[in-house]
């Protein structure tokens, strides 16, 4: 009789079954503005927070300045939307390389 109690618990508390999910990876090199400012591959914030991390360790820098971040983004987006073919991580160099600063 416990057994039979506890084995529904579980699965209400758990859920019957892990629902699977596609694992998509990406080539971040190839995104486009385009792509970055219309949502089309995820939010663009998802992808200016890994971008920042990305140039940070080719920085060796372990520091995040959540301002700085968040300003950076706006600047790339709004280079992007300016000019939508050019691939992200191009218009991240191009604003962001060190004799721009």
């Amino acid at each position: 009789m416990m057994k039979s109690i506890i084995a529904p618990g579980l699965i209400l508390l758990f859920g019957a079954v892990p629902s699977a999910q596609a694992q998509v990876t990406l080539d971040v090199s190839k995104i486009t503005c385009d792509q970055f400012t219309g949502y089309k591959i995820t939010n663009p914030q998802n992808i200016a927070i890994w971008l920042s991390g990305y140039y940070s360790g080719k920085r060796d820098s372990t520091l995040v300045e959540t301002q700085t971040l968040v300003a950076n983004a706006k600047k790339l987006r709004d280079y992007c939307v300016r000019n939508p073919q050019t691939p992200v991580m191009r218009a991240v160099e191009t604003l962001f390389s060190p004799d721009k600063k």
